[in-house]
């Protein structure tokens, strides 16, 4: 995951390009020139004909192009847009000083200074334009008005606590965007992770069930072949020969396992039951195999993982076990399909580890169980063999 920080990989947009602000700044736009165009008509209609009204007309007209000008230049506070913000400002006080009548004019330039300056500096400004209203408002009272003294305050308090408040909010809910598209990331990262360690989990499985147990029988049979070769021949050329047979079968797991982990043994519609029947432990052991019930389809990894734990198994029962023969039962039992292995072998008191370290096999037997929802159990006395059973359910668990 990246280690940026999080202010750097999220940065917090300005108000100006987000939908809601844009919104309020058509709004704000909007009001803008419907109450300069009301100065104007009002100007016009109570001082017909006046000297300053050349100068007024042409300053209102100055104040709305220049206003328009604004959203080109975004709401970022640069040198060009403050630079255009202190223009607007000029040309509205002396629009004010010319006809007061303009003063209101000012309510939407609060918006304006709010999210163009930075909170002190807006402050300020929003300030002195209601000093200017307050001062017009008066000059154009015949008579002392403290509302006209108040309101403007008040209107322009309210208007800067309310964009203030909205700002806060807003400001709080992107951090709480990014933190949850943080969470979202770290979230991902994490099934990521995870399932590429059941990946490697199930490769590993399938590595020790099917090229390590080849392997390994290879070896036994070799090394016997090296054994008997000068005393008894024939038997070391048969054990040879096995290790050429569990070598090219090794060869085609190998491919399967390339191609899609599949065991070999099923491919091409081969059915579970006679995958296990031929099945063997090395020429020393007899495997017998048995079924019971009707056999019913399974699903592939249900019958692949059966495969495998019986592969393992009989890899154990030759491997630790001393046994002479091994047994392989299959039974349908209507809601499950239940697999066990046993063997007369010397037995154990508790379930023990290779010598060199390599247990894994019971391990990956509970894993593939587990996973598809079954149980595996395990009864061995230490003389009498061991008997090792594992039952998935043939329907999903509720």
């Amino acid at each position: 995951m990246d280690a940026t920080p999080a202010h750097q990989e999220h940065p917090v947009s300005h108000p100006a390009i987000r939908p809601d602000t844009r919104t309020l700044a058509t709004v704000a736009h909007t009001a803008f020139f419907l109450l300069l165009g009301a100065s104007v008509a009002r100007f016009l209609l109570r001082h017909p004909g006046e000297p300053r009204t050349p100068w007024v007309l042409a300053l209102s007209i100055t104040l709305a192009l220049l206003y328009v000008l604004g959203p080109a230049l975004g709401a970022a506070p640069t040198r060009r847009r403050l630079l255009w913000l202190g223009l607007v400002v000029t040309t509205w006080m002396v629009l004010v000083v010319l006809a007061p009548s303009f003063a209101w004019c000012a309510v939407p330039l609060f918006f304006t200074a709010l999210r163009t300056l930075p909170p002190r500096a807006a402050i300020v400004l929003v300030a002195l334009l209601t000093a200017f209203v307050v001062t017009a408002q008066l000059q154009l009272s015949k008579s002392f008005d403290p509302n006209l003294l108040l309101a403007p305050p008040a209107v322009a308090a309210l208007a800067t606590a309310v964009f203030v408040h909205m700002e806060r909010q807003a400001q709080a809910q992107r951090a709480l965007i990014d933190d949850l598209i943080r969470t979202r990331r770290e979230l991902a990262a994490t099934e990521r992770r995870e399932g590429t360690l059941a990946e490697r989990q199930r490769l590993s499985m399938e590595i020790h069930d099917t090229l390590a147990q080849n392997l390994s029988s290879q070896q036994m049979l070799l090394q016997a072949a090296d054994r008997t070769w000068d005393t008894d021949p024939a038997t070391a050329r048969a054990h040879v020969r096995t290790a050429t047979g569990i070598a090219a079968h090794g060869l085609a797991e190998a491919r399967r396992l390339v191609h899609d982990l599949a065991p070999s043994e099923l491919a091409d519609g081969a059915g579970l039951a006679d995958a296990l029947r031929a099945l063997d432990a090395g020429p020393d052991i007899e495997v017998r195999f048995h079924l019971e019930g009707a056999e019913a389809p399974l699903p592939d990894r249900v019958q692949s993982a059966l495969l495998r734990i019986a592969q393992g198994a009989l890899a154990n029962v030759r491997e630790h076990s001393g046994a002479r023969t091994a047994a392989l039962t299959l039974s349908f039992l209507g809601d499950q399909v239940v697999l066990d292995i046993a063997d007369d072998g010397h037995g154990f008191s508790e379930p023990r580890t290779d010598a060199d370290g390599r247990g894994h096999g019971l391990p990956a037997m509970r894993a593939r169980v587990r996973q598809l929802g079954g149980t595996l159990t395990i009864e061995s006395t230490p003389g009498e063999g061991t008997v090792l059973s594992a039952a998935i359910p043939l329907e999903p668990a509720p």
